[in-house]
């Protein structure tokens, strides 16, 4: 098996090359660019989703093969027969922030992610319209690059510390229940930011334009795919994305939901907020907003 450094410099082509992919839809650029919007489970999927899936599962597997990884993508998963117990895996979402795509907000992203066992070890989080790629390795940190090269990303909170109501939540447009509204509404920091994908949340808490990320399941859940690879790049820039009890998040297992209650931060205050969700949903009662 190829090294990982060699292994990092295949999927930071194919992050690029996926990213060309992508706003040549967004753009309209690509010859009868027609998106073919259908839905599945209540989640839209383009043609965009299902070429860039396409491209990059063909690159990684032309360059890397089939005898030491597996590979879950989005698009596939479902047609693919995956051991859990494959050591290596790769998991990737094509396109996060599918209905940010669709409308246009710019806040989509492409994730790629390589796990050993039931943690990420390679992550690269591509933000096409912003122009960057950001990427990572265990141990290795966090760098960005843009045209002008790599440059690495550490969060400074040293002459920056904010009090607790003075932090500032990322928050989805779309992907809400009253459960996480209760919380958001009864947390101290009160100052909210609406992003799109995932990626894009943690690329502006990586860049300290933002602090925190909840994310609360309630009939579905965030999968892998969207949070394996912005998992990496957040933890090796020094922050932190837990469940709120503190344990690790564990992928490539039985379930490729991500449920429960999780948090991602710059890693102030963040075992301070895990207790403190975890209080305020001990008084949330689904009734009251129920009608009941």
């Amino acid at each position: 098996m190829k090294d990982l450094s060699e292994i990092l410099a295949i999927a930071r082509q194919v992050g690029w090359g996926a990213a060309d992919i992508l706003k040549s839809y967004y753009h309209g650029t690509i010859k009868d660019a027609n998106l073919a919007v259908q839905y599945k489970q209540n989640e839209p999927v383009t043609a965009a989703d299902i070429a860039t899936s396409q491209y990059i599962l063909e690159k990684l597997q032309a360059a890397l093969g089939n005898e030491d990884f597996a590979y879950i993508s989005e698009e596939t998963y479902k047609a693919q027969q995956i051991k859990s117990n494959s050591t290596w895996v790769w998991i990737i979402d094509p396109l996060d922030g599918t209905r940010d795509f669709i409308e246009k907000t710019g806040e989509y992203a492409i994730h790629i992610a390589l796990v050993k066992e039931r943690r990420p070890v390679l992550a690269v989080v591509v933000i096409p319209e912003a122009q960057k790629l950001y990427f990572a390795t265990a141990g290795g940190g966090t760098f960005v690059e843009t045209s002008n090269g790599a440059i690495p990303l550490r969060m400074s909170l040293e002459g920056n510390k904010k009090s607790l109501e003075d932090l500032t939540l990322v928050v989805s447009r779309s992907h809400r229940n009253p459960k996480l509204n209760y919380l958001l509404e009864n947390l101290p920091c009160k100052n909210q930011k609406a992003i799109g994908s995932i990626g894009c949340k943690i690329a502006a808490i990586v860049e300290q334009q933002a602090d925190i990320y909840i994310s609360l399941s309630g009939k579905s859940a965030p999968k892998d795919w969207d949070i394996a690879a912005p998992e990496l790049i957040l933890a090796e820039a020094g922050g932190q994305f837990t469940h709120f009890d503190g344990s690790p998040l564990q992928y490539n297992t039985d379930d490729i939901n991500q449920w429960g209650g999780l948090l991602a931060s710059n890693g102030q205050y963040h075992h301070l907020l895990c207790t403190e969700a975890e209080a305020i949903l001990s008084q949330f009662s689904e009734s009251e907003f129920d009608g009941k």
